[in-house]
């Protein structure tokens, strides 16, 4: 035991300058590591900040602010505009449904018709044409609702029913 504490002072100042020596190449590798993570966040900060030139990071916000509220304004105009489209879009013709008849035994190729136009609350109007030999003659019912308060004729019934299934099939296969 007295062996181990009966050191000279020159193997305690070896043993300080070994130490020192491997301190100092952990401190070397320490600042080699934190010069390579530097140089990285160097480059991150000049690629964000390019093209600012003479600007502060107080004017870049305010102006990215500004021009997010920019896009927020422009958006509700958006919205709104195409909320008043669909409004009036629901009372536009959607539905369109004709039918092509034979009104009298004596005349041939089906030349009468009966054509429904309805918007989307099926509101509209039924135009119906008859073909005679000597004459023709056109008719127009109001449509509210899917139904008339004039009689309704089959070939008319059926044009409305058509422009209903029309418009179903074209929903959903869109």
């Amino acid at each position: 035991m007295e062996k181990i504490f009966s050191l000279t002072s020159n193997q305690i100042l070896s043993a300080i300058m070994v130490l020192d020596s491997i301190l100092i190449l952990i401190l070397l590798a320490i600042n080699i590591s934190n010069r390579s993570k530097l140089n990285k966040l160097k480059s991150k900060y000049n690629r964000f900040m390019s093209g600012l030139s003479d600007r502060n990071m107080e004017e870049l916000l305010d102006y990215c602010i500004s021009c997010v509220n920019e896009v927020n304004n422009k958006n509700k105009e958006i919205e709104n505009h195409i909320n008043y489209i669909e409004r009036n879009l629901m009372q536009c013709i959607q539905k369109v449904g004709i039918v092509r008849f034979n009104a009298f035994d004596n005349v041939g190729s089906d030349l009468s018709f009966s054509v429904a136009l309805l918007d989307s609350n099926d509101n509209g109007f039924v135009i119906s044409g008859i073909y005679a030999r000597d004459s023709s003659s056109t008719y127009s019912k109001p449509i509210v609702g899917g139904k008339s308060r004039y009689p309704l004729s089959g070939e008319e019934i059926q044009a409305i029913e058509q422009a209903k299934k029309n418009f179903r099939e074209r929903l959903y296969t869109e």
